[in-house]
């Protein structure tokens, strides 16, 4: 029973809340492994059992974090099998999410974006870099983006984010020239593989590009400025420095996609942080 009900929920986050692919297999990892624990039938899980894996979680030294993103995925779906009267009683119902800190997000400094920007990339690298930091991207929205997505004469680009939301992006003249280079280069490309594939980003092998290799590219990048990075610090590093220019929160957050302008307010505290840094740091 417990396999079909998980099922039938993961099938309501896909159809009616439009979830992201990653973010269900994320629900069906936390949710299952907690069903594994328990190894009742869902009718016999009580608060004693949550209360006993969440006491489990802590004693491996789980990430607050990670017990946070644990607690919110089952407790959801017991509050669904509640309504949906596959159980009477929810063992989640009192249960609050624990409060972690918020820790600032990591962000590089325009001087260590200008240094990546000299190095000797290859043109599907400089396009992802130029759309990571230069559009802020998510590394699923990059993966993901068709050559269709992008307008060069209108400059800008639309994507699907977190929760199937699309949005328009609006594209800069250093990652229109950088795109217009490389799709010569993918026009060659598609005809001496005979490819079909509508996805922007491929390598000179003909194979997609896939968010690991992205990840791959980026972390290794770091290296070039001693720092361990990934292409979320470069969304940040984009966020942050908007903002650090005098851009308007609000347009930001339509920038990023952020459904809580809150999620986005957290880079003016990065700025505030930087600009006492340095403050400090003058007048030592």
């Amino acid at each position: 029973m417990n396999s079909q009900v998980l099922s039938e929920y993961l099938e309501f986050l896909d159809v009616e809340k439009g979830l992201a692919k990653n973010t269900l297999y994320a629900y069906r990892q936390d949710i299952t492994e907690f069903l594994d624990f328990c190894k009742k039938d869902l009718t016999e899980i009580s608060r004693s059992d949550v209360n006993s894996y969440i006491l489990k979680l802590r004693e491996e030294n789980s990430k607050p974090t990670t017990v946070t993103r644990k607690i919110a995925s089952f407790r959801g779906f017991f509050k669904w099998c509640c309504a949906n009267e596959f159980i009477t009683k929810n063992p989640t119902l009192t249960l609050e999410l624990p409060k972690t800190p918020k820790k600032l997000p990591k962000v590089l400094t325009t001087g260590e974006i200008e240094k990546l920007l000299k190095e000797d990339l290859n043109s599907v690298e400089r396009v992802i870099f130029e759309l990571l930091y230069g559009c802020g991207l998510r590394v699923s929205e990059l993966a993901n983006l068709k050559v269709n997505d992008i307008d060069l004469s209108g400059k800008f680009l639309s994507c699907t984010g977190k929760g199937s939301k699309d949005r328009i992006v609006p594209i800069g003249s250093f990652a229109v020239k950088a795109i217009k280079t490389y799709l010569k280069e993918r026009e060659y490309l598609t005809l001496r593989f005979n490819l079909a594939t509508k996805n922007l980003l491929i390598d000179n092998k003909g194979r997609e590009e896939t968010r690991q290799e992205i990840y791959n590219f980026i972390s290794k990048l770091g290296e070039k400025v001693n720092k361990h990075i990934s292409p979320h610090t470069l969304r940040h590093s984009y966020a942050t420095h908007l903002l650090e220019n005098g851009a308007d929160l609000r347009v930001v957050q339509e920038l990023l996609g952020h459904s809580d302008v809150a999620t986005t307010q957290l880079y003016t505290h990065i700025s505030k942080k930087r600009l006492k840094d340095v403050y400090f740091a003058i007048n030592e």
